[in-house]
């Protein structure tokens, strides 16, 4: 039986990936920060394991407690809205260190037992927004952007040792707890800038109000999935109606 790692399993897309994978007949281990028993129906395929990306004693102790895996998910992320003049570069700092250097704290501590059986796959959860430039996204856009070209480049380096490394793209997924997360952040840093007001608020009903496709927590579970079990998958697999949208732009 197979087993995977996942990071950020809480709420949102990491719970869903959890939940399809243990439907699917895998051993999970669902990492985050608190753990809370809760989140997930019991199953003797299931454990729950503290696991924050930011620190390198926590991904040791979580990854030694997790035995050997097949499949390692870096799905713990941090969302952010604000122009550049809005945002504290100590914010900055945060999103850069859980979204872009956390996903390569975990693969580091992922990739010598890989590297010594010579098989396993890494999947990075990047997102949609690096498809195509939008407005006060540019920090966290920064961020995934970084995971793309760093998983890309490293996928060079690891094939030799028969492991794969594949991005999927989720698009927005207004159901989830991510863009609430986000402006309660925002709000905490002290909002928008002043100098801002006309354009962020235009900005922000526009996404509001906005129609047409978008992308569910399923939708993202399918995509984890197809790139963690799928030979064939392309290094960029998009998830989500909006994000495929985006895609073939």
């Amino acid at each position: 039986m197979n087993t995977v790692l996942i990071t950020g399993c809480s709420s949102g897309f990491g719970l869903d990936i959890a939940r399809h994978f243990l439907d699917q007949g895998w051993k999970v281990v669902a990492t985050m920060r608190t753990p809370d028993e809760s989140v997930l129906p019991a199953s003797q395929n299931l454990r729950i394991l503290p696991l924050d990306v930011r620190s390198d004693e926590s991904v040791r102790k979580a990854i030694e407690a997790a035995g050997p895996i097949d499949v390692l998910v870096n799905n713990a992320g941090i969302g952010w809205l604000n122009a550049l003049e809005g945002t504290p570069m100590d914010i900055a700092r945060d999103i850069f260190e859980t979204n872009t250097i956390g996903t390569m704290r975990v693969m580091r501590a992922v990739l010598p037992q890989f590297r010594e059986r010579r098989s396993g796959t890494i999947v990075n959860v990047s997102s949609s927004v690096t498809l195509m430039p939008l407005p006060l996204l540019s920090v966290y856009t920064a961020s995934k952007a970084a995971v793309n070209a760093f998983t890309e480049s490293v996928a060079l380096e690891l094939e030799p040792f028969g492991i794969a490394a594949r991005i999927v793209l989720p698009g927005q997924a207004p159901e989830t707890s991510f863009g609430k997360n986000a402006f309660a952040r925002i709000q905490g840093a002290g909002g928008f800038p002043e100098a801002y007001a006309d354009f962020t608020n235009g900005v922000v009903a526009r996404m509001r109000e906005a129609g047409g496709p978008l992308t569910s927590s399923s939708d993202v579970a399918g995509a984890v999935w197809r790139a963690a079990t799928d030979p064939s998958c392309p290094m960029r697999l998009p998830a989500g109606a909006d994000s495929v949208v985006l895609a073939d732009r």
